[in-house]
């Protein structure tokens, strides 16, 4: 099994666990590369559930300690292992549910924005919060969310780098259901096998015509997010945000 990341299956249903439960389930590269591998066999899935260990958190982002060094060439390619995931999420021929389960912040939003349904407990708090790290969404946010929740939402989360309740998340169209904490795993699982049930092909069908009404103007919009996120590393305020995250302090942006 690959390591960070666990597999489940039940009928047609292959659950997707990111299990560093001690680290808030922040993705690192290893963390990133085996959930890559892990997608690998969730292909013959009909129903695909992605969602992280413990109560506290979905993922809480990713590896900051590890981006805070990074220079424009290697965020760059830390952006690209982001976005392949991402799309392997939004492209895969099975409906993908992300079970919400607490945190997902940063990278975290960002991999529950490539899935097609959201479904959050009640103690979950969403946000692309990169902003005060003194960069921007990495892995598909910027495009990904405006589409979802429109643009003046999507502005305020990303300028601001607002943390939202469940319930805020379900108001402005970020999640589509939010449950009790107790409630999270049957809801989500009940909604899987009625997925599961449905025809296959009509569902991958019907998923593949609705990824077609952004394809065009949203990958070239992705390209141009990789290429501003990697740009920031170097700057003053990336060393800065990430520098006081890691020192668990307030930043002093320039």
């Amino acid at each position: 099994m690959p390591e960070n990341v666990t597999i489940s299956r039940i009928d047609g249903v292959a659950t997707v666990t990111i299990d560093r439960p001690d680290s808030l389930n922040a993705l690192n590269v290893n963390t990133l590369e085996a959930l890559d591998r892990t997608l690998d066999e969730t292909e013959d899935a009909r129903v695909v559930v992605l969602t992280g260990a413990g109560e506290d958190a979905f993922v809480a982002g990713a590896d900051i300690g590890y981006m805070k060094g990074l220079s424009v060439e290697e965020a760059m390619e830390y952006a690209e292992l982001g976005h392949e995931i991402c799309d392997r999420l939004a492209d895969h021929s099975a409906p993908v549910i992300a079970a919400v389960n607490g945190y997902a912040f940063g990278g975290g939003c960002e991999l529950a924005l490539a899935c097609d349904l959201r479904v959050a407990s009640e103690n979950a708090v969403l946000g692309q919060t990169e902003i005060d790290l003194g960069i921007v969404p990495g892995w598909g946010g910027t495009q990904r969310l405006s589409r979802l929740v429109g643009d003046a939402a999507a502005r305020r989360m990303v300028f601001l780098g607002e943390r939202l309740d469940a319930e805020a998340a379900a108001e402005i169209g970020l999640v589509g259901e939010v449950v009790p904490q107790d409630d999270l795993d049957s809801v989500v699982e009940e909604m899987a096998h009625q997925l599961a049930e449905k025809p296959r092909f009509a569902l991958a069908a019907a998923k593949e015509a609705l990824n077609q009404v952004h394809e065009g103007p949203q990958s070239a919009g992705l390209d141009y997010e990789k290429r501003l996120w990697s740009g920031l590393f170097g700057t003053a305020d990336q060393r800065e945000g990430m520098e006081a995250f890691v020192e668990k302090r307030d930043p002093d942006f320039e």
